[in-house]
């Protein structure tokens, strides 16, 4: 019995001893919570209660329910900015991802001067996308732009081309920008995962008789799956995203072949004042973006995770 008494206060102090840890844990984590109520899920709560409703950006709001859902669908332009905006994720995505691959196996080394390459090719992704798309319409100017000059001084062109009044060349042209302003970046992302790989494998690899090609499928590409899944979903998210170098450098033309969803939206918020409309245009943006991010994600994810 006097054994039983002395364990009981232990038992008590051990009770109020977790009790405190959790009090504090829960301490620890309020502002993260806070955080993520007061950014993300207030803000979300008031888009679909403004998706709801006829919200004009001034006057008196309307409820109508699945109204502006019922017109989304119903709307040709719509439509075809989301094809057009998927179809420029497509083509975009790929070369962003290979040059940027590229350009890390190239400066994955330790040969003296490599740094000045590592920051000459992460160079463009510093600029501002604004600042590099008017440097770009510039240079591609069918009168005075450098582009066209080149062109004509190696016999490529007679003439001049006036890059943005052809849906052809304008989106080539957006798509090249876009691939240069942007590779730096993935690079960086693809660099750091190469290097997080430990060189005892490859060593080991290599003692085992195994060659350049198969190092690169059997070592580099499986432990790099976190990394690809990282770069394709910044890639795939700011695609869908695209807005100012379309804004800037085409304005949706030639005959509104190149509107992309996010143009559609601020057209529709910023010029015809549908905010209700906009904010459904974006719940369904972001609904498609969580999606893809989520299959990309699911496709690339470790073996050993599941």
């Amino acid at each position: 019995m006097t054994t039983l008494t002395k364990m009981v206060p232990s038992t008590d102090k051990g009770a109020s001893g977790f009790a405190a840890r959790q009090r504090a844990g829960l301490f620890f984590v309020l502002p993260s919570v806070l955080v993520i109520l007061v950014f993300f899920v207030a803000p979300l709560a008031m888009a679909v209660w403004v998706c709801l409703h006829n919200w004009p950006l001034f006057g008196a709001t309307r409820f109508i329910g699945l109204g502006n859902f019922e017109t989304l669908f119903k709307d040709k332009q719509f439509l075809n900015s989301l094809w057009f905006t998927t179809k420029y994720a497509l083509l975009v995505t790929p070369p962003i991802f290979i040059v940027g691959f590229m350009l890390a196996m190239l400066v994955n080394t330790t040969i003296r001067g490599v740094g000045l390459f590592r920051t000459a090719f992460f160079l463009p992704n510093v600029i501002g996308l604004g600042a590099a798309c008017l440097m770009w319409y510039f240079m591609l100017h069918d009168q005075y732009g450098l582009i066209n000059h080149v062109l004509r001084l190696i016999g490529w062109l007679k003439g001049s081309l006036i890059w943005f009044n052809e849906y052809d060349a304008a989106l080539f042209a957006i798509i090249f920008i876009i691939v240069w302003k942007t590779a730096g970046g993935t690079m960086v992302l693809l660099l750091i995962g190469m290097q997080a790989i430990p060189d005892e494998l490859y060593e080991a690899a290599k003692v085992d008789g195994a060659g350049w090609w198969q190092r690169l499928r059997f070592i580099m590409l499986p432990l790099m799956r976190r990394t690809f899944a990282l770069a394709l979903v910044i890639s795939v998210t700011g695609s869908y995203l695209a807005f100012d170098q379309f804004y800037i450098l085409t304005r949706g033309g030639p005959q509104n072949t190149t509107i992309t969803m996010a143009y559609w939206i601020n057209n529709n918020a910023f010029i015809a004042f549908k905010v209700g409309y906009a904010t459904t245009m974006s719940f369904v943006l972001m609904v498609i973006l969580l999606v893809l991010n989520g299959l990309q994600i699911f496709a690339l994810r470790d073996s050993t995770q599941y």
